[in-house]
């Protein structure tokens, strides 16, 4: 997997992989467009394209189908959240193969029950050691390439505190993770303190107006961090200008010009237009010499 093996080769000492979250095809090719290295699919983002909230309602199926597409519409590495592999280390070995085949580079699972909430939410509940354990085991087993990412994802800092989301984190690379995922350190020196505390390369979720305080990019990179998701940027994003140009249309009862203000030819330019208008013709060599005579 040359995504995966791309993916890995990023995650090195003084360097932090930014990756913003896609829910679909349009903003995963966006994502690649401005430059960045990698592509987070948000399961958050997912669940609401999908007409839900992150309550843990969709299933491994849709996640991985939506991971697919967005896999095989972008050039660069896919990291998709797997919530907490949709059942015991059974199923968290299927949700491997799964995504593996669906071409994702990297999958976090989290230590959650099912169903799950998203991270920045109250009253989440917790699995006992133990049973995260045997999937981060499951995991690290199930997969065919040793590139292939898996993220141990905690959400015990909400409910037991710093010190036990560590101990996990730690615990879950011994077992065989690759990177540790601490959700929702709640002031910046636990943010600071935990790739001093983890054994192994960390990701930072950052979610503006959740539980994280806000961080500029740069000074989480100092920090050592070796991953940064943004899966609520061009959600919330899309949430409010979707808002504001229904608001002006309804208002002024007209067309009103959106941001960029681009027509159907630009639009579509930016999603392989020329690439699919170059097939019209390479598949008839009568035409592409009628062309060729005409020119």
């Amino acid at each position: 997997m040359a995504a995966a093996a791309n993916l890995r080769d990023m995650i090195r000492p003084g360097a932090m992989v930014v990756a913003p979250g896609a829910y679909d095809c349009i903003t995963a090719r966006l994502i690649e467009q401005a430059g960045f290295p990698a592509v987070y699919m948000t399961g958050a983002g997912t669940s609401i394209s999908l007409g839900y909230p992150d309550f843990g309602l969709v299933t491994m199926t849709e996640m991985v189908g939506n991971a697919a597409r967005l896999a095989a519409s972008i050039g660069v590495p896919l990291i998709s959240d797997s919530d907490t592999g949709y059942g015991n280390e059974l199923n968290m070995y299927r949700t491997v193969q799964e995504f593996e085949r669906a071409g994702v580079a990297a999958i976090h699972v989290e230590d959650q029950v099912f169903p799950k909430k998203c991270g920045h939410l109250d009253d989440k509940e917790l699995v006992s050691l133990e049973d995260y354990l045997a999937k981060i085991r499951a995991a690290a087993a199930a997969r065919r390439s040793r590139d292939f990412l898996i993220i141990a994802r905690t959400d015990s800092r909400a409910k037991a505190g710093l010190e036990e989301a560590v101990r996990r984190c730690n615990a879950a690379l011994a077992a065989g993770a690759d990177v540790a995922f601490l959700e929702a350190p709640q002031t910046m020196s636990e943010v600071e303190q935990v790739p001093k505390l983890v054994k192994g390369p960390c990701l930072l979720n950052v979610v503006r107006n959740g539980k994280t305080p806000e961080i500029d990019l740069a000074a989480a990179e100092r920090m050592g961090y070796a991953i940064a998701i943004l899966p609520g940027l061009l959600m919330a994003g899309v949430i409010g200008i979707c808002d504001q140009l229904l608001a002006e249309t309804k208002k002024a009862r007209r067309h009103p010009a959106p941001p960029g203000d681009a027509g159907p030819a630009q639009i579509f330019a930016r999603f392989g237009a020329a690439e699919w208008d170059a097939r019209r013709s390479a598949f008839r060599p009568e035409a592409g010499a009628a062309k060729d005579a005409a020119e």
